[in-house]
């Protein structure tokens, strides 16, 4: 199983002193699904620009380390990655500051035929997972490119994973609107923060949203309260239920933490275990992280669910 995942890694900045990691939502959890994957059959790719700089090549190395096929990584020459600075409240809340204007990842498919383009173009992977971030902070004529490739790899028969991550300083939530409805045709699994449905969407039904662009499966992160897990939307017996999350006495970091519960959801899901199963894992594996400062968690913080 070749899951392939598209989006953009920034510089962060946090913690006193400072100090210089890297981390972004589809990177997140493509990182923690390659750690979850490696004993279930799973490899993981990921697909973004970067520049031909040492920060850039740190970054290869150790996606690489992490055994992450980095084939799909485009290197522009003249380009860097975004960066951003987080503040971070005494309760784990944090703040955050971006520069990403010029970032490389916003170029991925400029110029000529990506790799991921072309990946897709052979069959050459199973799982396509994107995320809103990906679209938001493409030019329009790149978004297109993408919800295309989306369209494609769907009609070919491989499952597309998409996250509704929304940051409302890439764009507006019209906007948003606009591509996810292109997108959500396309889309096998849509896993959903609830306060991001809530800004894009208003009120309403997001289950029965996604059932009606024809999403089978669909996975509402609500923090700390239960997960609403529904399945078999497009037959003639779906079936909703939640999954509690686990207790956290003490949140250190809430970073990445819907990222983590995603890789295992997906982790499970990609390895036949069931939705509630998945479930669990990812709310095991979320709990983990928000227990530890930064996106990236050691390895050995998540010896208990590596097996």
């Amino acid at each position: 199983m070749k899951i392939a995942c598209f989006g953009e890694c920034m510089v962060e900045l946090s913690g006193q002193p400072l100090q210089r990691t890297f981390g972004g939502d589809t990177l997140n959890t493509a990182l923690y699904l390659a750690r979850l994957g490696r004993p279930r059959g799973i490899e993981v790719c990921y697909a973004t620009a970067l520049g031909v700089d040492t920060i850039s090549q740190d970054m290869l190395t150790s996606w690489q380390n992490e055994q992450i096929d980095t084939r799909m990584v485009r290197q522009l020459p003249h380009k860097l990655p975004g960066l951003y600075l987080v503040e971070t409240e005494p309760s784990g809340r944090r703040h955050y500051h971006y520069w990403r204007n010029d970032s490389a990842a916003k170029f991925y498919f400029a110029d000529f035929q990506s790799p991921l383009e072309q990946a897709i173009e052979r069959r050459e992977i199973d799982v396509l997972y994107i995320s809103g971030i990906s679209l938001a902070i493409l030019a329009e004529e790149a978004k297109a490119v993408l919800v295309t490739l989306v369209e494609k790899h769907h009609q070919q028969g491989g499952k597309v994973i998409f996250d509704n991550n929304f940051r409302p300083q890439l764009w507006t939530a019209k906007q948003a609107q606009y591509w996810y409805s292109q997108v959500l045709p396309f889309v096998d699994i849509a896993l959903l923060t609830e306060q991001d449905e809530l800004r894009i969407w208003g009120e309403g039904d997001s289950v029965g949203r996604c059932q009606q662009f024809g999403c089978d499966e669909v996975v509402i992160k609500r923090g700390s309260a239960p997960c609403i897990v529904a399945t078999g939307l497009q037959s003639s017996q779906p079936h909703i239920t939640q999954v509690a999350a686990q207790h956290v006495k003490t949140v250190i970091d809430s970073t990445a933490s819907g990222d983590a519960f995603a890789a295992g959801y997906l982790a499970g899901r990609l390895a036949g275990s069931s939705a509630t199963a998945a479930a669990e894992l990812g709310h095991q594996l979320a709990a983990l992280v928000l227990q530890h400062e930064g996106a990236i968690i050691p390895l050995e913080a998540m010896k208990g669910v590596l097996s």
